[in-house]
């Protein structure tokens, strides 16, 4: 507390602007706790960049901790790229404070002698991925939180290649902030140097979108979509890309299309929860939609509602859009001649089904760390392979590798491509969906997050991860553990040989066991939330479409069985 309490009086100098000043001195005379929340540590990058509560002090989203990450990365660049006059484009979402914290981070960009590109408007974070590599810059930033709730914002930091920043870049980047103290901030701004962009690169973007997730689907005009952006950034992108690709029967809901940090509409503005689609959802039902697209605000997650076996619209998983998606793809590579150079991509905890689907066509699964980033890695990592798209659980998905992470713009336009294709052939989204479980295997899936807030949240989770490396989980719904992968250790132990491989994929706290029957459990804290999240994967064999709703009551059972064993339900 000690140690606390002499970080917060370090911003009462008269560097810290008068307002800062004020409200650290009334959290030391009136809240302590409060103070120490905010003063106890630094924000760190995670799998999603820098992301946390807005307000002063160092655990916190401000112009002095975005200002040092921004004059670090600055420094980092001018060494990376000596001599060079060094591009970076910047954009911003629909939080609060998003347009000034944008311009704060340009401000420092452009003091450091920094070009920047400054989008003139809240954009998504496709499209900032995209203008990296469109506008020749040496790095990007977007200032947003995802889906976090609205006291909430962050900083995510791109690459050259559009890729958000992975090893040995973003060590090497912290190295250079935590060596800088908050003086050594540079806020003088040399306006010349700030260009504010929209509509040209608004227009390349929108064509490129429409070029890679166009397939001339048939029934077009028989297809009717409900869209929401959640008050998000997705609303200047989305219904012109569908537009364009030939979609007539897109119904905008106007309560939630107008951009606003407040999500008033919903209680987390995240397409993963059922809640935040509801509304979307009852207007499809009004209307006979066959679709529902629901966005983050920051548009690069989405879900999709489709008609079920009962003509009900049911929330699809991120998994299962995946697979879909996936397979629509490598079909259309297929009809023109799939050459043995394609690969698809996902994750560590992402369905096991993503592989036999590879394994169907021919084609290699690259498996990686969650966070799009290390898809994009991959993408630079292997030029002479063709990606030809890759996802994960988390409601996110890439198609192609024009941007260069996960990507809900083009996704919105790739669903409804399978969807129209299929209703015109005489069957559906959800049909199509169950046609993989028979040829692949029914693979089910479910995530259980607990979130654990502060400095006691964030011990509790770090010793339940203790817990589960000291007391192992020895079965699952009764079939014996036969693998443990340890990512924090790089260890794979088969506990049926007694024998430990090595596991080549960059260190990462994450935990899977999988058993003999091929259930598998993951526990994994968040990289950028309060939480510790549980994946579970189970599966069956499906011989025909009509035993669907049969086996899919037992699969579901066996989660609820796992769930209750492990106390988490």
């Amino acid at each position: 507390m000690d140690d606390t309490l002499q970080t917060a009086k370090g911003w009462l100098t008269d560097f810290f602007d008068p307002k800062t000043k004020s409200e650290v001195e009334n959290l030391i005379k009136n809240d302590p706790e409060d103070l120490n929340d905010r003063f106890y540590k630094n924000l760190e990058f995670g799998t999603g960049g820098m992301r946390g509560i807005m307000g002063v002090g160092t655990n916190r989203i401000n112009k002095y901790t975005l200002g040092k990450s921004t004059q670090g990365l600055s420094n980092f660049l001018k060494k990376t790229y000596p001599g060079l006059q060094i591009k970076v484009v910047i954009a911003y979402d629909c939080r609060h404070n998003s347009d000034s914290l944008a311009r704060t981070v340009a401000e420092v960009f452009s003091a450091n002698g920094i070009k920047v590109f400054l989008f003139s408007a809240m954009r998504t974070t496709p499209e900032l991925s995209f203008s990296v590599k469109y506008l020749n810059c040496h790095a990007g930033i977007v200032l947003t939180a995802s889906h976090n709730p609205p006291e909430y914002n962050g900083y995510k930091v791109y690459w050259t290649d559009g890729g958000q920043i992975v090893p040995p870049q973003d060590g090497e980047i912290i190295s250079e902030i935590n060596r800088l103290s908050f003086e050594d901030i540079n806020f003088k701004a040399s306006e010349s140097l700030i260009q504010l962009i929209d509509k040209e690169v608004d227009e390349a973007f929108i064509e490129a979108s429409v070029s890679n997730g166009n397939f001339n689907a048939d029934g077009k005009d028989q297809f009717k979509i409900v869209f929401t952006s959640l008050h998000g950034t997705s609303i200047t992108a989305i219904p012109e890309v569908l537009r364009l690709a030939g979609y007539k029967n897109v119904n905008i809901i106007a309560a939630q299309a107008v951009p606003d940090g407040n999500f008033p509409t919903v209680k987390s503005p995240n397409p993963e929860e059922p809640e935040a689609l509801s509304m979307a959802i009852k207007e499809a039902e009004a209307i006979g939609a066959d679709m529902v697209v629901g966005t983050d605000p920051d548009s690069d997650r989405f879900g999709i509602a489709v008609r079920n076996l009962e003509g009900k619209l049911e929330l699809l998983n991120g998994n299962q859009t995946m697979i879909m998606m996936t397979k629509f793809l490598l079909e259309q590579r297929k009809k023109k001649g799939l050459s043995g150079n394609e690969f698809i991509a996902s994750t560590i905890v992402s369905t096991p089904m993503i592989g036999k689907l590879a394994d169907a066509y021919g084609v290699e699964c690259k498996i990686a760390l969650t966070g799009f980033k290390w898809i994009a890695k991959m993408i630079k990592d292997f030029p002479n392979q063709y990606f030809v798209g890759g996802g994960e659980e988390s409601f996110g998905y890439m198609v192609g590798d024009f941007v260069r992470d996960k990507d809900a713009v083009t996704s919105t336009l790739l669903a409804c491509e399978i969807g129209a294709q299929a209703k015109a052939h005489g069957s559906s989204f959800y049909k199509d969906l169950i046609g993989c479980y028979v040829k692949y295997g029914f693979y089910k899936e479910k995530l259980i997050s607990l979130t654990k807030k502060g400095i006691s949240g964030a011990e509790e989770i770090k010793q339940m991860m203790v817990d589960f490396k000291q007391h192992p989980i020895k079965q699952l719904d009764g079939s014996p553990v036969i693998i443990v992968d340890d990512y924090n250790t790089s260890t794979s132990k088969n506990l049926i040989s007694g024998e430990t491989s090595s596991i080549d994929i960059p260190k990462s706290n994450v935990l899977i066991y999988t058993t003999n029957d091929g259930t598998r459990m993951a526990a994994r804290p968040s990289g950028t939330e309060p939480k510790i999240k549980f994946y579970f994967s189970v599966n069956g064999l499906l011989e025909k479409a009509e035993d669907f709703q049969k086996v899919e009551a037992e699969l579901d059972s066996k989660i609820d069985r796992i769930l209750k064993e492990l106390k988490l339900n």
